[in-house]
């Protein structure tokens, strides 16, 4: 198989331009769970946002470990 420059910039073309609609699509898609899972409560990134300006041994705990992951590790 003989490639001419011409055809091998072309395909290199249409790669880049599918690898910039491939990777938007999966930043949005990205950005919107983060919203959703924000809005319906799941989580609140404002809290993980301010985690390098209280950490302090003293400061409040963001999430709290819940009883049934502390049951599995005793088991």
């Amino acid at each position: 198989m003989n490639l001419d420059m011409d055809t091998i910039r072309s395909l290199q073309a249409y790669g880049y331009a599918f690898a910039v609609m491939i990777l938007s699509f999966v930043l949005y898609a990205y950005w919107f769970h983060l919203k959703r899972s924000e809005k319906t409560g799941r989580r609140n990134y404002e809290k993980y946002g301010n985690l390098v300006i209280d950490d302090e041994l003293s400061d409040e705990i963001i999430e709290p470990k819940r009883a049934d992951e502390n049951e599995k590790k005793e088991q």
